[in-house]
């Protein structure tokens, strides 16, 4: 079984639009029907996040963290439980392609690192759309790592002691206790997924904090961010 986690802090303006992708890839023709199993971690939610969920036929669970390592790690550890051999973890704010979950299948490496692309920088403006692609190595073996891109087999997972229960870059941590371990890492730019770049993100520390740190200092939002321009750019 191929299992997907999806934490989310009130996403319902955006998760239906997540969920449609997913459930896209999982019918991939190339997965020759594996079983797939989906599953959103409601993190704190006070909206309508798990209703929508609900209506899509997805299965919610409800935690109280506010910490999207630990979210991620809850979700992983239900699906490990159930069988999965393969773990795919996205957002809510995030539409992946049709053949994502097959793509990184297809690869036969212990943990795929995916490459993101932004849906509108229309809250950003040309100068920052123009510094963050100049940035941005949209090419094989780059080394940009995204909660939101990102897929490993449960035995790597395991080995490298899961999600750290960090509140951002929990993800640059696994893939650093990744390298540690010597797992078989692919860096590809063939499945990239499709983000979200608006203002009012949810993780401090993550996307939306890099995008708000090319901002012009006179119009910089949110908290200082602590993101490299290298290994780590743009994680989330």
């Amino acid at each position: 079984m191929i299992g997907i986690v999806i934490p989310a802090h009130n996403e319902e303006r955006l998760i239906g639009d997540c969920l449609n992708a997913v459930v896209i890839a999982a019918e991939h023709p190339s997965l020759q029907g594996q079983p797939v199993e989906i599953i959103v971690v409601l993190d704190h939610c006070s909206d309508n996040t798990g209703a929508v969920a609900t209506a899509k036929g997805i299965t919610s669970v409800d935690v109280c963290f506010r910490n999207v390592g630990k979210a991620r790690a809850v979700g992983a550890e239900q699906l490990l439980k159930a069988g999965a051999r393969w773990l795919a973890f996205t957002d809510a704010d995030t539409v992946v392609p049709p053949d994502w979950l097959a793509r990184q299948i297809e690869f036969g490496a212990d943990a795929v690192c995916g490459t993101v692309e932004v849906d509108s920088w229309s809250g950003y403006g040309e100068a920052v759309r123009t510094k963050y692609l100049a940035l941005y190595q949209f090419i094989e073996n780059h080394r940009h790592i995204h909660g939101a891109n990102l897929g490993l087999s449960a035995e790597a997972y395991r080995n490298a002691g899961g999600f750290q229960h960090l509140i951002a870059h929990e993800d640059v941590q696994l893939v650093a206790d990744l390298e540690r371990i010597g797992a078989h890492i692919v860096w590809t730019a063939t499945n990239p997924v499709i983000t979200s770049a608006r203002r009012d993100y949810k993780c401090s520390g993550g996307f939306g904090d890099y995008l708000a740190s090319l901002m012009p200092p006179n119009t910089h939002i949110g908290a200082e961010p602590s993101i490299s321009p290298d290994s780590s750019l743009g994680a989330g």
